[in-house]
């Protein structure tokens, strides 16, 4: 092998590692210029002149080497000499024309690549979609949290469309707040409000379309709506309204696409589906959370008429029946009347204290606050046994039991007390239960409390104000934990919640045990 055949191959051999077309095409006019010692080498496309010369553009003497790649005409490879020079000789032009073949394969090459590496980007690119996709239904199944959905959707929706920042604001009447944002979110703006009115937001909301922030109009609308301090003059932004069954519950704001510096057709097409998912998610969470107020509502609602029917039944009658009688032994006189009366009183008075106080531990029962959860159980589950109700209760408290300091925070005692006092109260009211089993069992993480009864049972899927299942589930998971229902008709009820610890601080514990018991 000669010296220029092997330099050809050194060269070759470089120009076939680059996998860019820009890239190769530059190497190889450098090549051909070292080579033949060419003044100058330029590199022109059948389709278009190609701006790459290396040396001397005055030229004398001129070689031109044409490039196949696939078989099929690409470009020519200009060399030239300047004036004096000896010119281009045979061994010149071998090696150029070997280096045309080597850099018709490298171009091809090249080429496959980087289509190879556009569909893989491509596929990429959807199976990000996809995945965003799947992570914001899953959120939708599992998550009834508004705020932990929105922040998915921000996370998930930034890497999506690669923009700096990306925002979720929510319609408040005519203001929109800054409900979640991802990226580089000054730390100020979540939460912050602003008026809706003469907003690019107003705009894309009023239209049902996508706005980009980079038209004139919208940009001023874009200051206007508050967030200049985002930065974004140099830059694009796409305001994306979130739609749900024809209602719009605020925007979705991408700024800035950190590529090419403004968003691309497919990518407001990615963001607007994402919008969908982000508005459904919203109208999710808001009707869930409506419906909990509504069931609170009733339930409160329901309880001031039970105690309202409770007084008017017991305690006011039982007043009025001890009127009556003591205006009675009065208009008598006589004094073996009169003490009849006083011990009718005396009985009748000794029954309504009791019911009140029935009343008030309904409320708030003390030993709860002053004793604790399993002293505050036992009495409750003593007042079920006094109903008429058989009920067997198994209890294993670690800080009964001595294997923790402290006790739990307030709202998980109250949490277990109601979920039992509620399912009690279901196996007697609505059960017409003869026995029932009580159990609660702690562990180093979490609590779990079963109640089983053998009452009629009923069909959990069937909505019914009357068992307070919703605020014994909310309950459940505003602590945290989760609560499930086990029954069919004819079949009794069991009533299972797990609960994590949460324990007091040592001052919490203090302050409670310096509570002075006043509950007799």
């Amino acid at each position: 092998m000669d010296q220029a055949t092997r330099a050809v191959l050194d060269v070759a051999r470089g120009v076939l590692e680059e996998l860019d077309v820009d890239l190769v095409l530059e190497r190889v006019v450098e090549s051909a210029r070292a080579l033949t010692g060419a003044a100058c080498a330029a590199f022109e496309l059948l389709d278009q002149t190609q701006a790459i010369p290396a040396g001397d553009p005055t030229p004398t003497t001129s070689l031109v080497v044409p490039v196949l790649v696939a078989g099929q005409a690409f470009g020519n490879l200009y060399l030239t000499d300047n004036d004096g020079a000896p010119g281009f000789s045979k061994e010149d032009e071998d090696a150029v024309r070997l280096l045309a073949e080597f850099a018709g394969v490298a171009i091809d090459h090249a080429r496959r690549y980087s289509g190879v590496e556009a569909h893989r980007a491509e596929l990429q690119h959807t199976v990000s979609a996809l995945d965003a996709t799947l992570q914001i239904a899953r959120a939708l199944g599992a998550e009834t949290d508004l705020g932990a959905i929105l922040e998915l959707v921000a996370e998930r929706g930034r890497a999506l469309v690669s923009a700096r920042v990306l925002l979720i604001e929510l319609r408040r009447a005519e203001e929109l707040e800054v409900a979640a944002g991802a990226g580089e979110v000054p730390s100020d703006l979540v939460g912050q409000r602003v008026d809706l009115k003469n907003t690019v937001a107003s705009a894309a909301l009023r239209t049902r379309r996508s706005q980009h922030l980079s038209d004139a109009p919208n940009r001023v609308r874009f200051e206007q709506h508050g967030l200049g301090q985002l930065g974004v003059h140099a830059g694009d932004g796409l305001v994306v309204p979130l739609l749900f069954r024809d209602q719009a519950y605020g925007v979705l704001v991408a700024v800035d696409q950190l590529q090419t510096g403004r968003f691309s057709a497919e990518q407001q097409h990615l963001l607007e589906a994402l919008a969908v998912s982000a508005a459904a998610a919203v109208a999710t969470a808001q009707s869930a959370a409506d419906e909990r107020r509504l069931q609170s509502l009733a339930a409160a609602e329901a309880e001031r008429t039970r105690w309202a029917r409770e007084l008017h039944d017991d305690t006011l009658q039982g007043l009025g029946i001890l009127r009556l009688t003591l205006a009675a032994a009065q208009r008598d006189g006589h004094p073996e009347a009169l003490g009849t009366a006083v011990r009718q009183a005396l009985e009748q008075l000794g029954s309504d204290i009791a019911n009140l106080r029935g009343l008030i531990t309904d409320l708030r029962p003390a030993a709860l606050d002053q004793l604790g959860i399993e002293a505050a159980v036992m009495a409750l589950v003593d007042r079920a046994r006094r109903s008429g109700l058989a009920v067997d209760v198994s209890m294993d408290l670690a800080y009964e039991q001595g294997r923790a300091s402290t006790r739990h925070i307030p709202d998980l005692e109250t949490a277990i007390y109601r979920i039992i006092q509620e399912a009690l109260t279901n196996a007697t009211k609505h059960g017409q239960a003869k026995r029932a089993v009580v159990e609660i069992h702690e562990d180093e993480r979490n609590v779990g409390v079963v109640v089983r009864d053998d009452g009629q049972g009923f069909n959990p899927v069937d909505k019914s104000a009357g068992f307070g299942l919703p605020g014994m589930r909310e309950r459940a998971e505003l602590l945290g934990g989760a609560l499930s229902i086990e029954s069919a008709v004819g079949n009794g009820t069991v009533v299972s919640v797990v609960l994590p610890v949460r324990r007091r601080s040592p001052t919490d514990q203090r302050s409670t045990e310096s509570v002075p018991d006043e509950t007799r």
